[in-house]
């Protein structure tokens, strides 16, 4: 009998009560693209489609078993990296990662929610510009977050460019800064790597209150396609091709009486399973 696995890719996020972000956003993600999802929870928010209330965060050492327990057993392929909201947190979760160098991290630095509620404390900031932005393969700030680690104001593509080099000269290999909130009809998202490569990607705005966990989403599909075998550049422009038809599919449904979340389920695929050592 022939044998198989699943691309599995791992979480290390906070969880999302409403079901639009965080850990949930992840799985239903990583489902939605045929890949088998696992989780590391760092803390536990109380949060609707309205807002964050309230935040419980796990311990660090909770946080480093559950991710010991995921790689040493069911051994992912990518993982994803959301909210990390304490500083020992940051530390620990680097210090574990510095074991397996072989497998592509997706960083995406959330820092503060849609509503405005702090995610991270102040002294966890320098912990991630100088542990995990070099052990990344990939970070994806928000232009919020950008703004904060690069100390400038962004109003443009230009700035947007200057902004990821700043990334670059904290360490980081690739950087993708997510140009959402900069409203007009055609929305840009800006990528530099340490070699000097760049890529702007275009893609349509969607009037649409349902825009909750977008960022959680791309870096999520993105890990997953990175787990089903493409390489950066690929999975990216899948990664954004999926989060705008989830956005597309989900603005004429409402949950809730705030920013709603997209529709991850719009086309379902397979679970993928592959023999050992191959993904064809």
């Amino acid at each position: 009998m022939e044998i198989y696995k699943y691309p599995t890719v791992l979480t290390i996020a906070g969880s999302d009560s409403g079901g639009g972000a965080g850990i949930q956003a992840d799985l239903k993600t990583f489902s939605a693209l045929g890949c088998y999802g696992a989780s590391a929870i760092t803390a536990v928010t109380v949060q609707n489609t309205v807002g964050v209330s309230g935040i419980h965060s796990i311990p660090a050492e909770i946080v480093e078993q559950q991710i010991q327990a995921v790689m040493d057993d069911i051994k992912p392929i990518a993982i994803k990296i959301g909210m990390i909201h304490t500083t020992e947190q940051a530390i620990t979760i680097a210090n574990v990662l510095k074991i397996y160098p072989e497998v592509p991290v997706i960083f995406d630095p959330v820092m503060v929610s849609s509503s405005g509620y702090k995610l991270m404390e102040d002294s966890t900031i320098n912990i991630l510009k100088n542990e995990l932005f070099p052990l990344a393969a990939l970070v994806t700030p928000n232009l919020d977050e950008a703004m904060l680690i690069a100390d400038m104001n962004i109003n443009n593509i230009e700035d947007m460019e200057v902004a990821a080099a700043c990334f670059l000269k904290l360490g980081c290999n690739v950087v993708l800064i997510k140009g959402g909130h900069l409203k007009g009809v055609d929305l840009y998202d800006v990528c530099l790597d340490k070699n000097g490569w760049k890529h702007k990607f275009r893609s349509d705005f969607i009037d649409s209150n349902n825009t909750h966990g977008t960022g959680c989403t791309l870096s999520s599909a993105i890990a997953a396609y990175m787990a089903l075998g493409n390489d950066m550049l690929t999975s990216i422009e899948k990664a954004k091709s999926y989060v705008h038809r989830a956005i597309e599919h989900g603005k004429d449904v409402r949950t809730g009486s705030g920013h709603g979340p997209l529709n991850h389920f719009f086309d379902p695929q397979k679970m993928v399973k592959y023999k050992s050592g191959h993904i064809g």
